[in-house]
């Protein structure tokens, strides 16, 4: 058992890019993700790393870019609006293949809106965001211990496939406390040859994501669908809860997740056969469970938008089973009363339907 210790989510993001091997840090300090670089405007000048609070968000993507270029491990941060305004450097990035991290500590919107916590940036962050046909790798952690686990994976997978990799959390991520422990860890750091990190006695590399002659570009477009291919057949990731026997599913990720866990236990203990599926990795979606979970008659989606991870759930059952949804917005979040209603109510009308009205649920 290794040490724990109580640290705050934004800032145990900090601590994992740390052991990951991240040196370079370029961002724009915005509320609730503020304390991931002031930790690390604190930490990387005693380990020989580079922090630098960039003049805009705009500047802080780009200067990913570089660093992306050079061959390092890189990080930046920032919350909704942040991440709007990266969101042509990040399709360059893409189109460039550079790994890069990026996270976001989601905050109500449309516009600025308010501090508090959402997860309405889910289309934001799975389906592109900026222009061209691209992939983020997107994960989605629920507690401060997958915050440290799943910021190390994100450094790894986007080495591996040489593509931006964003965590995706959300303002009571990124400002609760809990306990965390590093443990052993050791990064996956492949080498580079493509990067454009000096000559030393080969061609000169060259890192662009601009190709003029349209079947130059098309070329790549096919290479990267390729990529991506390989990406949603090899790293959907999703934690599956008492859906042995499960009539009706629940599906729910992040802070969302916790609480719908809860509802789920207590449905459980009114003999409600219910289960979750949490999706962890967000792209690619974790369509592959769905197909693990047998006897499922209805699913209720909950989240803190207005409803947007519900059209990949919609997608990965193929309309085989009835879809509800249980939402809050503008930095809301659902209660455990509302989601056990919810299911309560599923349920009685899955059963009605079959001439079984439960008597549990009354």
């Amino acid at each position: 058992m290794g040490k724990k210790l109580l640290m705050k989510g934004n800032e145990a993001a900090g601590e994992a890019a740390i052991t990951a091997g991240c040196r370079h840090f370029f961002g724009y300090p915005i509320t609730p993700q503020s304390e991931l670089p002031a930790y690390l405007s604190r930490k990387f000048p005693k380990i020989g790393g580079v922090f630098l609070q960039s003049e805009s968000e705009i500047a802080a993507i780009n200067m990913v870019y570089g660093a992306a270029a050079a061959g390092v491990r890189v990080l930046t941060s920032s919350s909704s609006p942040g991440i709007s305004l990266k969101q042509e450097g990040i399709s360059y990035l893409a189109g460039a293949e550079l790994p890069c991290v990026i996270i976001n500590v989601v905050r109500g919107g449309p516009g600025l809106g308010t501090i508090q916590p959402s997860q309405a940036d889910y289309f934001q962050a799975t389906k592109g965001g900026g222009h061209g046909d691209f992939r983020n790798i997107v994960l989605a952690p629920s507690t401060v211990q997958e915050i440290v686990d799943m910021v190390r994976l994100a450094f790894d997978l986007a080495d591996k496939y040489r593509n931006p990799a964003l965590v995706m959390l959300d303002g009571v991520l990124g400002q609760m406390m809990e306990a965390v422990e590093f443990g052993e860890y050791q990064p996956a750091t492949p080498e580079k040859p493509w990067a454009a990190n000096g000559c030393k006695g080969r061609e000169p590399n060259l890192v662009t994501s601009i190709h003029i002659q349209s079947e130059d570009l098309e070329k790549h477009n096919l290479h990267l669908q390729k990529k991506y291919a390989q990406i949603v057949e090899n790293e959907q990731r999703a934690e599956l809860y008492h859906t042995e026997g499960a009539e009706i599913l629940v599906v729910a990720y992040g802070s969302a997740a916790r609480i719908a866990k809860t509802a789920v236990r207590e449905a459980r203990e009114k003999g409600i056969p219910v289960g979750m599926l949490r999706p962890i990795s967000l792209y690619p979606f974790p369509e592959k469970y769905f197909h693990q979970v047998k006897g499922i008659k209805a699913i209720v989606v909950v989240e803190m938008s207005a409803g947007q991870m519900i059209e990949d759930v919609r997608l990965s059952v193929r309309d085989r089973v009835p879809v509800e949804l249980i939402s809050r917005m503008g930095g809301m979040m659902p209660s455990i009363h509302e989601i056990l209603t919810g299911i309560e109510k599923l349920w009685n009308n899955t059963r009605e339907k079959e001439g079984l009205k439960s008597e549990s649920c009354l």
